[in-house]
């Protein structure tokens, strides 16, 4: 397919107000551009989607949580870990997103605001995610527990469903949308998608370099090894909770997920695969405003919700 109207649109108006690209010179201004660019992308009329209350806590351990509680409660909770690289992002630009999560699904969302390289690097953001999901699981023990995330995010809920399997953490199932999976980049979506659809490859690039700062000493097998929970092309996927992942066809990232999927099915485990024809990286950000992207996100979740209580 061609690229989505709307998102040729979008695209073509980030570039003129100076959006792209993403990364800046340090991280510190990337968080603030990418918090401007997450504001801006919500739409002139945006107005928050109904859920049935919010609150901010934070964990045992002091990790900060956002809460959601949905509409039409249907029981279970998701632990949702934010896209962003590694490094940008927080509660407040995937407020919308957990939103549509919490009402989709029907279960109760509880977004992390992990913490983020380069200040943290691996695997503190992962560390924090399990504490988070070991806490809602001692919060709610009889209800079902599942992970979900976007980008990075995603990257972060598939490894963190590898440790709940190795750790016998209860974990229902896990929405991954367009997870970064791979730290070679040496996928062909890399060189097709690399430039002009919003994520970059020298974006990710970027990105690796604060999240896995030695990866690059390493050689390949080294860097499988060490960092498996992260560098998922070389994860032992056997027995890890059932998945529904989605992709975008205008993504650098799509080949990721595509492999990972596949990786996921060769174990023998559940997967329901999503493709996003037409969509960029980071659709599930555009709901309100891109129709393709709400009705491949709702697909998803909808997907999720239903392995989450199966």
């Amino acid at each position: 397919m061609p690229l989505d109207p709307q998102f040729r649109t979008l695209l073509d108006q980030l570039e003129a107000k100076g959006l792209l690209p993403l990364v800046r010179d340090d991280a510190a201004q990337t968080r603030v551009h990418y918090r401007t660019l997450s504001l801006s992308r919500r739409g002139p009329q945006f107005v928050p989607e109904p859920v049935a209350s919010v609150v901010d806590r934070y964990s045992p351990a002091r990790v900060p949580v956002r809460i959601f509680e949905p509409c039409q409660p249907r029981g279970g909770t998701v632990v949702y870990l934010h896209g962003g690289g590694w490094v940008v992002g927080d509660v407040d630009t995937h407020d919308p997103l957990c939103r549509r999560v919490a009402n989709v699904t029907g279960a109760r969302v509880v977004s992390v605001g992990y913490r983020l390289a380069p200040e943290h690097p691996f695997p503190a953001g992962l560390d924090d995610a399990e504490h988070v999901l070991r806490w809602v699981g001692q919060e709610s023990p009889d209800e079902p527990v599942g992970v979900a995330g976007d980008s990075a995010g995603a990257s972060l809920a598939a490894g963190l469903a590898l440790r709940a399997r190795d750790q016998e953490i209860p974990l229902a199932a896990q929405l991954l949308f367009y997870p970064a999976t791979d730290p070679s980049m040496a996928s062909p979506s890399y060189i097709e998608n690399g430039e002009g659809y919003f994520l970059t490859r020298a974006d990710m690039a970027w990105f690796y370099r604060q999240y896995l700062p030695a990866l690059g000493d390493a050689s390949e097998t080294e860097a499988g090894l060490a960092y498996a929970e992260a560098n998922l092309a070389y994860a032992n996927v056997n027995r890890v909770a059932p998945a529904v992942v989605a992709t975008a066809e205008f993504d650098p990232l799509r080949d990721d997920g595509a492999a990972y999927a596949d990786r996921l099915k060769n174990g023998g485990v559940h997967v329901d695969y999503v493709p996003g024809p037409g969509l960029i990286h980071g659709y599930a950000g555009f709901l309100g405003v891109v129709d393709a992207a709400d009705a491949n996100a709702t697909e998803a979740m909808d997907t999720f919700g239903q392995l989450l209580r199966s």
